[in-house]
């Protein structure tokens, strides 16, 4: 089955589902307990609709990958000169064959020259250039944040940002009037480099073996475990010892609106799309949990139009009032008290990732099991620049979830 075909059936399916949703509502705007029951397992085959049309797409790229020209056509002239210049430092390949060797076995003989270019002062070695390009694509892979944040690199452990906190203004004059002096008035935002790490343990005998891909293996579980670390701060860290989150109590995005009563309804969702400044909005990308995300489909306006709209074509996504959306499980839940959901331009939240990402080999710690630790780690800190750039919803009530 094709993803156009995936993509209609989803469609119609959502159709069905409002049709019912609409059948059999009672006076009060509910749905009978059996009802509900359908109304979730018709719902849940358009999300099985969705992550199959997703799992096509991912296909399809790799097969595009896996298709493309494997050399490069020759277009230069004969004897013209297109030696590419020697890459020097980590960036080197004798530094990353230096560095996987010593990784695999610890008393390498090729390592100790090659890796003193490469040693951070706390004894570790930093990643060779092309090995930190693979990690960073995998952390953005494995976070659904990154992508939607603007990532500096810092070479020192504090990166001050200049923010201009109040603008100027111009004012109408008579002839010959004086000018008013209305200046910017500016401050700073600190993003500060703070240690984010894990351990890993290979046996011996997979270590050696020369089969074994160890770089996409360290690479991989990297990226899983202080991915998902990192997402969980971007969007609920309070800053201490921990990047500052979207929906953090202070630092965070300011809150736009907050909902009538217990439930999300259509005109909570106006009130938060609107809270948001023109400028901003046409960046606009709405962050919220599955919970919420399920809720929403059930909402619709005045003349019956549903909140959440289905994607019928490939490369745009589905969409809640015409913006698209994210989800994550670190996206606070829609329970009273909470922030519930985020909109704005992300953009504005900014990850300064502190240069190099560092791996130790610990050879004595696990011997007795036959295995060889590693210590993997990175310095990181995010935080929102610009605070009206984004708005949040918050569910009226008192939250009673522990801090």
């Amino acid at each position: 089955m094709t993803i156009k075909e995936l993509r209609e059936k989803r469609a119609k399916a959502w159709d069905d589902a409002r049709d019912f949703l609409d059948s059999k509502r009672n006076d009060s705007g509910l749905l009978s307990e059996e009802d509900s029951k359908t109304y979730d397992d018709m719902e849940q085959q358009i999300v099985a609709y969705g992550k199959e049309i997703d799992r096509l797409e991912r296909q399809e790229k790799l097969a595009r990958e896996m298709n493309a020209a494997t050399s490069v056509p020759l277009v230069s002239a004969p004897g013209a000169h297109t030696e590419q210049s020697e890459k020097t430092g980590i960036a080197s390949d004798s530094y990353s064959k230096a560095f996987w060797n010593n990784i695999r076995n610890r008393n390498y003989i090729d390592v100790r020259n090659d890796l003193q270019i490469g040693t951070d002062s706390e004894g570790g070695y930093l990643c060779p250039d092309e090995f930190e390009k693979k990690l960073i694509s995998s952390l953005e892979e494995e976070n659904v944040f990154r992508p939607l944040a603007t990532k500096i690199q810092t070479s020192s452990g504090d990166r001050k940002i200049p923010v201009i906190t109040q603008k100027g203004e111009a004012v109408w004059m008579e002839e010959e009037e004086a000018y008013t002096l209305s200046d910017d008035a500016f401050g700073q935002i600190a993003l500060s480099a703070y240690k984010v790490g894990t351990a890993i343990k290979i046996s011996e005998e997979l270590l050696n073996d020369s089969v074994f891909d160890l770089p996409s293996y360290i690479a991989k579980e990297f990226a899983r475990r202080i991915g998902t670390k990192e997402e969980e701060a971007f969007l609920i860290g309070d800053g201490k010892g921990k990047p500052t989150g979207i929906f953090a109590a202070t630092g965070g995005a300011e809150n736009g609106a907050t909902s009538a009563g217990a439930a999300i309804t259509f005109d909570d969702m106006m009130e938060l799309f609107y809270s948001l400044k023109s400028p901003y909005r046409k960046k606009a990308v709405w962050l919220l949990n599955e919970q919420t995300l399920k809720a929403l489909r059930k909402i619709k306006d005045a003349n019956g139009n549903f909140l959440w709209q289905p994607s019928v074509s490939q490369g745009i996504p589905d969409t809640i009032l015409n913006r698209p959306y994210v989800t994550s499980v670190y996206a606070p839940t829609p329970d009273a008290g909470n922030k519930a959901i985020a909109f704005g331009d992300f953009s504005y939240y900014w990850i300064a990732d502190r240069q190099g990402r560092s791996l130790k080999r610990l050879n004595e710690l696990f011997a007795m099991n036959g295995q060889i630790g590693f210590l993997a780690s990175q310095r990181v800190d995010g935080k929102l620049i610009l605070p009206e750039a984004v708005k949040t919803l918050t569910i009226k009530g008192t939250s009673t979830a522990k801090a």
